[in-house]
C-alpha cells in the first residue's frame, strides 16, 4: 500500500476536493476516521471510495514528484539491465529512463530514501530521482521486465545449492567426522515428530556440518538460526553485515537446534531458558571454536554461533589498522611499567582483537600476563587466561583480586563493567601493574565521564589512566571491483567537507563482483580515536569536566576523531563515504 509520511492529511483531502474527487461530508468522515482510528490517511481515502489514480496523483503533487504510468510502457533492455532483478524486487523500484546522468526510477514508496542512496552508489550515477506509481502497476511491470532474468537467477541458485549439498568435504566434530554428501531428498525423509531422534539422523548431521563449513569458509563471525511461523532462516554475519545463506526446511528447525545442543553439551529438554555452550571443531589442520547461545522465542529457539577462527584473526599489532604515527604511540604505551589502557566501542567493534594484538606484542618470557575474560575468545600461548563464571562466584572482581596475588606484570580485565572491578583495576595499576580493559562508550572522552559516573574518584583516575582508544570497524572496498567515481556535494556534506577542499582527491567504491559476492566490500579495517592522557586532560579529570571539554582539549593536542580517521581511510582508497558516515555518525552528532 502506498504510504507517504510527509503528507499533510488536510492538504491531501483539500486537493482531492478541489479536483472534485470527494465531497465535503465524505472528506470530513475520512479525516475523522484517520484521526480517531489512527488509520493512514491514504488508506482512509481509498477505503472512502476515492479513485486510487486520483489519490496517487494528489500525493505526487503534494510531494513535488512526477507520476509515471507503467502499463504498456516499453523499456530499453540496456536500461532494465542497469538494475539487477534481485535489487528491483528488494528495493521495489523499476528504472524508467535516464535524464543525462540522472536515473529516474518508478517507486510506490516515496519514503524509501535509503534505497535511492544505495542505488546511486551501486550504479555510479550522479543522482537517482523517484517517480510515483501504484503498487499494482509496479509489481506487474517488474514481473514483465524481470521475469526471465529471475527465472535464470533462480536456476543458477538451485545449481549452486546442489553443488553445496554434494560437496565432498569433511568436518571432524563431536558427530564423529561424518562426511556430508547430501542428497536434498534425504532431508524430506527425516522423521521430524521426534526432534531428539531426528537430531541424530545422518541428513541432519550432514546439514549442520555443511552450514558450519560454509560459514567458516566465508569467514563469517557468527551464524544465526532464526525460527519463524512458516520459515527457518539461516544467516551469516560477514564483515559486520548479515547475509541469508542456505535455505533450510522449516520442518527441520527443531531437529537442527537439537543437533547443535547435542554438540555443545547443552540440555536438549530445556527449551524455556537461554543456554550457552561451546563446540570445538577441526577443519583440516585448523582448530575452530564455536560459542553457542540459545534463546527461547515465539516459534522455537533462536541460536547464534560465534565462530572463533585464529586463522582469520591477525593478532599482529602492526596489521590491526593503526596509521604509522598512532602505531608508534601505542607501542610506546603498551610497554609502560604501569597504568590503565582502555579500549572503548560498541559490541563488534574489534576491541578484543586490538587488546589481544597488544598483549601479543608484549608477550615475552620475561613478562607474566594474566587475563580474565567472559568468555576467553582466543587461547594465546604464554598467557594465563581465566574465564569468568558468575554461576560459581568467579566474577571479574573476584578473579582480579586473585590474579593480583599471582605476581603478574600485565593484567587484562575483559570489561570494567562495575565500580568494584574498576576500583580493583585502578589499585592494580597503582601497585605497579599495567592494566588493559574495555568499556562500552561511543568515544574516547566519554570513557572518563563513564568511570566517574560509576563512582571512581577523579584523583585516582587522573593518577592511573594512560590512554583511551575508541574504535570502529568499516568495510574495505573489494580490490577486484574497486572503481573511481565523483561523489556528489550531498555525500561530501555528510562528511563535513566541501568539493573545493578535495578537488584533486580520488574516491572509490566497489561495483560488485564474484570475489565480494556483489557487495562491493571484502574485509574490514579499524578506525581509531586515541586520547593521550596528558597533564591538561588530567587537570580536567580532577575537575570532573564534561566529555565535550575533554574532547576539545584532546583535539588541541593532536587527537584525531573517529570521523577524521575515517576520512583518512577514504582518501587512501580503503573504504567508502557511506561506510564511514554509517559507523561514525552517532559519535559526531
Amino acid at each position: 500500500m502506498l504510504k507517504a509520511s510527509g503528507i499533510d492529511p488536510k492538504a491531501l483531502l483539500k486537493l482531492l476536493y478541489e479536483w472534485e474527487e470527494v465531497d465535503q461530508p465524505t472528506a470530513q468522515k475520512i479525516f475523522s476516521r484517520h484521526r480517531k482510528e489512527n488509520i493512514d490517511v491514504i488508506q482512509a481515502c481509498l477505503d472512502g471510495g476515492i479513485r486510487s489514480e486520483a489519490v496517487l496523483g494528489a500525493v505526487a503533487r503534494l510531494l513535488g514528484m512526477e507520476m509515471v504510468a507503467l502499463a504498456g510502457m516499453v523499456l530499453p533492455q540496456a536500461l532494465v539491465e542497469k538494475v539487477p532483478a534481485k535489487t528491483a524486487r528488494e528495493y521495489r523500484i523499476l528504472p524508467v529512463r535516464m535524464d543525462g546522468n540522472v536515473l529516474v526510477v518508478a517507486t510506490c514508496d516515496p519514503d524509501n530514501v535509503a534505497a535511492l542512496d544505495d542505488l546511486k552508489f551501486m550504479l555510479g550515477v550522479a543522482q537517482v530521482r523517484p517517480a510515483l506509481c501504484s503498487e499494482e502497476a509496479l509489481d506487474a511491470a517488474i514481473t514483465q521486465h524481470y521475469g526471465a532474468a529471475e527465472a535464470e537467477e533462480h536456476a543458477r541458485e538451485q545449481e549452486e545449492l546442489m553443488k553445496l549439498y554434494n560437496a565432498q568435504e569433511v568436518i571432524d566434530a563431536d558427530s564423529g567426522g561424518d562426511s556430508f554428501v547430501i542428497n536434498p531428498e534425504e532431508l524430506t525423509k527425516v522423521d521430524t515428530n521426534d526432534a531428539v531422534a531426528a537430531a541424530d539422523s545422518a541428513p541432519v548431521k550432514k546439514l549442520l556440518n555443511l552450514v558450519l563449513l560454509t560459514a567458516v569458509r566465508a569467514q563469517a563471525s557468527d551464524v544465526h538460526f532464526e525460527p519463524f511461523e512458516s520459515s527457518f532462516r539461516v544467516r551469516n554475519r560477514i564483515d559486520g553485515v548479515l547475509y541469508e545463506m542456505l535455505p533450510v526446511p522449516v520442518s527441520l528447525a527443531a531437529a537442527l537446534v537439537a543437533r547443535i545442543k547435542v554438540m555443545s553439551h547443552l540440555d536438549i529438554a530445556e527449551r524455556r531458558m537461554p543456554q550457552d555452550g561451546k563446540i570445538p571443531i577441526k577443519i583440516g589442520d585448523r582448530e575452530v571454536d564455536l560459542r553457542v547461545s540459545t534463546l527461547p522465542v515465539m516459534y522455537g529457539e533462536s541460536v547464534v554461533i560465534r565462530i572463533l577462527d585464529r586463522k582469520v584473526v591477525n593478532l599482529d599489532i602492526a596489521k590491526v589498522g593503526f596509521p604509522d604515527d598512532q602505531l608508534a604511540y601505542v607501542n610506546e604505551v603498551i610497554n609502560r611499567p604501569n597504568g590503565i589502557v582502555i579500549v572503548t566501542g560498541p559490541t563488534g567493534s574489534g576491541k578484543t582483537t586490538t587488546l589481544y594484538s597488544a598483549l601479543s606484542a608484549v608477550n615475552e618470557d620475561s613478562v607474566k600476563i594474566i587475563t580474565t575474560e567472559d568468555p576467553v575468545e582466543y587461547e594465546i600461548h604464554g598467557l594465563i587466561q581465566v574465564p569468568v563464571d558468575e554461576s560459581v562466584g568467579r566474577s571479574f572482581a573476584n578473579c582480579l583480586r586473585a590474579i593480583l596475588r599471582q605476581d603478574p606484570d600485565i593484567v587484562l580485565v575483559g570489561e570494567a563493567r562495575d565500580k568494584e572491578t574498576a576500583q580493583i583495576a585502578i589499585q592494580a595499576s597503582l601497585t605497579g601493574h599495567l592494566v588493559f580493559t574495555t568499556l562500552h562508550t561511543n568515544d574516547a572522552p566519554t570513557a572518563v565521564s563513564r568511570l566517574i559516573d560509576m563512582g571512581i574518584e577523579p584523583f585516582l583516575l587522573a593518577a592511573t589512566l594512560e590512554t583511551v582508544i575508541a574504535q570502529r570497524l568499516v568495510r574495505t572496498i573489494c580490490t577486484k571491483c574497486k572503481t573511481p567515481y565523483e561523489p556528489s556535494e550531498e555525500e561530501l556534506m555528510q562528511l563535513g567537507i566541501k568539493a573545493r577542499d578535495v578537488a584533486n582527491q580520488r574516491f572509490y567504491y566497489g561495483k560488485g563482483c564474484d570475489n565480494c559476492k556483489n557487495t562491493g566490500y571484502r574485509g574490514r579495517t579499524a578506525l581509531f580515536e586515541i586520547m593521550d592522557i596528558n597533564d591538561a586532560i588530567r587537570e580536567l579529570v580532577l575537575q570532573k569536566s564534561a566529555a565535550t571539554q575533554i574532547r576539545i582539549a584532546a583535539q588541541r593536542t593532536g587527537m584525531r576523531s573517529l570521523r577524521d580517521a575515517g576520512i583518512q581511510k577514504i582518501y587512501a582508497g580503503l573504504s567508502t563515504i557511506e561506510e564511514v558516515v554509517r559507523e561514525t555518525l552517532a559519535v559526531e552528532e
